[in-house]
């Protein structure tokens, strides 16, 4: 692997943006910034073009027709290059409830997606494990779920692990449900990451879930309680609790722009996540598709299933890295949003979601229209225009 230089960038860092910078990119990792260009560094001219870290997404049913449930490792491998070129570096495969057999083939492509997606010339989005939501979930919260698959803890958790070194579990349940807190709990011993959602329930059962370790809720908002002046609500807990985090929807679908400021500026920039909750149709536009055995309609990048719900959305991190700019938030906050933030969420923050010396060089570079003109993953050039 050639070294890489790159030029002229207004460079995304943790605490402030630099005008006319430049990074140098060595054995895939950034080895300098603003530093001197090296004669044997293969010289990228980005003419001003914004650096931001890679996107992470944390939340991802598939794209371009591709659906994680149903998908083997070469339909994996198309997404992972479709989101490439939205600019997102790394992502988690998100399973909705299932049979076991079907949670089992999924497993078997994801494991194989990750052996072998560091191979050859060509670099992708990078898997770093899988998402779980559900089946551990409230059926008074279902949302687009198909609740013939929802479970509760009888013991066991029962949820084939990838064998992959390193891979990231990540799972999205109710606590309220029927043995919760001791699922919580069991979870965490086994090393996995609980978030909480598709729930209803009450303080007190929230705090105990964060007792024993679940501290992010998923898709704030959407699948939840709301807010009320005398009903705090799984919403009014997750503000007004300083010691969680939350990921959010930022399509203007899920969520009304003006909620989408005042969530992420409330809980604060440090503490937001944004995901796409992208399923199979995003990037292939309007039209009638089929997902988890039930067809959905896609009009003006809203998605609908047959009982008038939103049935996920179609939009990437990069159109929630837009939202989140168009809003007002700046370049270095929404940079923390979409990529240091999730990685802290996986717990990978040590080489994932900022652009500092010693990290992986996964990187995204937009224009002044907010295209994506260059995506690096590992080092390697895994997009340009």
């Amino acid at each position: 692997m050639f070294d890489l230089y790159l030029k002229n960038a207004r460079l995304v860092l943790p605490d402030k943006e630099i005008e006319n910078g430049s990074l140098l990119i060595s054995d895939g990792k950034i080895a300098q910034v603003n530093g001197e260009e090296r004669d044997s560094a293969k010289v990228l001219d980005l003419s001003g073009a914004r650096v931001f870290p890679g996107f992470i997404d944390i939340h991802i049913h598939g794209a371009i027709g591709v659906d994680a449930n149903e998908a083997d490792a070469d339909g994996l491998r198309r997404a992972a290059k479709f989101l490439v070129e939205k600019g997102v570096t790394a992502w988690l495969p998100s399973l909705v409830p299932d049979t076991s057999e079907n949670y089992r083939k999924s497993i078997t492509a994801i494991d194989e997606l990750i052996r072998t997606q560091d191979e050859g010339e060509s670099a992708n989005a990078r898997a770093l494990g899988v998402h779980y939501e559900g089946p551990f979930v409230s059926e008074k919260q279902c949302g687009a779920l198909r609740t013939r698959y929802f479970r509760t803890f009888t013991g066991e958790i029962n949820l084939p692990r990838l064998f992959a070194e390193n891979a990231v579990h990540l799972t999205t349940l109710a606590p309220e449900i029927e043995g919760g807190i001791e699922l919580i709990k069991k979870l965490r011993e086994e090393n996995w990451i609980v978030s909480i959602g598709h729930t209803r329930a009450d303080v007190e059962t929230l705090d105990a879930a964060l007792t024993v370790g679940a501290r992010h809720l998923t898709h704030f908002f959407n699948a939840m309680t709301g807010l009320h002046h005398r009903e705090t609500g799984v919403v009014g807990w997750g503000l007004s609790n300083e010691n969680v985090t939350f990921d959010i929807i930022a399509d203007g679908v899920h969520v009304a722009p003006p909620m989408l400021h005042f969530a992420a500026r409330t809980k604060t920039p440090a503490k937001t996540v944004l995901i796409s909750d992208a399923v199979s149709p995003a990037g292939l536009g309007d039209g009638e598709f089929e997902i988890w055995g039930e067809k959905i309609s896609v009009k003006n990048g809203k998605t609908e299933n047959e009982r008038g719900s939103i049935a996920g959305s179609v939009i990437t991190m990069l159109d929630a890295a837009r939202m989140m700019l168009k809003l007002g938030f700046s370049p270095v906050e929404v940079s923390r949003m979409a990529g240091l933030n999730p990685a802290r969420v996986l717990g990978v923050e040590a080489e994932y979601g900022s652009i500092e010396i010693g990290k992986r060089a996964d990187l995204t570079a937009l224009d002044r229209d907010g295209n994506v003109v260059l995506t690096i993953v590992g080092g390697r050039v895994a997009y340009q225009v």
